[in-house]
């Protein structure tokens, strides 16, 4: 598999073949509770192209040259959620929605929220990218985790388990793989996406005597996408997939559920993988790990993460 885009920290020439002026990148702090004001810190110490705003209570961000302030509702206490401060971080959100949609912003960064604690303050909320399709007005977003030379992106996103066979569609495959393509085209900018599709079921379902939605659904969306000039293979069995002889000539995978594509790439880049969300009229990039409750505030939470999630921002954002 190709490298992630360009290298990561680098902006393209602009016309005329100057280089483009540095990019504002937007940084939502995350779950205050969380390690997401510790990483923000350590990233304010980082020598980026670009010119970085961090979204969050000023008090949490010290440190950091330029802070959009939001108020926490409630004071933080490291380690400790409490559901009195999750209107202050979907706050922080918007905020940064309302920048990258005016253009204030080129492109957003988050460090990660939890959702849990959001949910027990009586807000409906599955995770970033659903919220942020809704906010932004997108048909649909797509999940995809870059990291250790891999891409894999999403079908579905944060399913119960027993869920997942429900929510895969033909059309839905179709548009999440129209989405994929073009923003592998327009942002990561390779000419020609080779995209390889995962099965379902073991053996991508063994002919139907494992289950009927690869052949009935996978297998046909796959043939429609085909017919748009989308180059993508499969259903191919998800335990044979990630071999290297596969993903060598392939740029992205497209598995079927969280738990069949994440663990491969988490594997290969954990602390350094990047989640981008595709399918937005802006940038997203994030994270490839949680707030780490049991680290708040101890000083040993690891930015790796943040920092590269940065870099690709930078690097897909549009020239400034």
């Amino acid at each position: 598999m190709a490298a992630p885009g360009a290298r990561p920290g680098l902006r393209r020439a602009a016309p005329g073949g100057t280089i483009a002026a540095r990019p504002v990148i937007a940084i939502t702090s995350g779950e205050p509770a969380g390690i997401g004001p510790e990483l923000c810190a350590v990233l304010a110490r980082e020598a980026l192209p670009a010119r970085l705003v961090a979204i969050g209570d000023r008090g949490l961000l010290h440190g950091f040259p330029q802070v959009e302030h939001v108020p926490l509702e409630r004071p933080r206490v490291a380690g400790r959620l409490d559901p009195g401060n999750s209107r202050y971080v979907l706050a922080t959100l918007e905020r940064a929605v309302r920048g990258c949609m005016s253009g204030e912003y080129h492109a957003m960064v988050t460090a990660p929220v939890q959702k849990s604690v959001i949910n027990d303050a009586g807000i409906a909320f599955t995770g970033h990218t659903e919220y942020l399709a809704e906010r932004s007005g997108a048909a649909r977003a797509v999940m995809m985790l870059v990291g250790g030379g891999l891409r894999v992106a999403l079908a579905t996103t944060h399913l119960p388990l027993a869920a997942v066979p429900g929510a895969i569609t033909r059309d839905g495959l179709v548009q999440t793989l129209e989405i994929l393509d073009h923003d592998l085209r327009t942002r990561f900018r390779i000419a020609k996406p080779r995209i390889l599709v995962s099965g379902l079921n073991p053996h991508s379902g063994e002919a139907g005597h494992l289950g009927s939605e690869d052949q009935e659904i996978v297998a046909p969306a796959i043939a429609l996408a085909a017919r748009q000039g989308i180059d993508a293979a499969g259903p191919i069995p998800a335990d044979t997939l990630f071999v290297p002889a596969r993903l060598e000539r392939a740029d992205a995978v497209l598995a079927m559920y969280h738990d069949q594509g994440l663990p491969v790439l988490k594997f290969a880049s954990f602390g350094r993988g990047v989640n981008v969300t595709l399918g937005l009229p802006f940038v997203r990039t994030s994270v490839d790990h949680g707030t780490a409750l049991d680290l708040a505030g101890t000083g040993k939470a690891d930015a790796g993460s943040l920092i590269e999630a940065v870099k690709l921002a930078i690097d897909l954002s549009p020239p400034a």
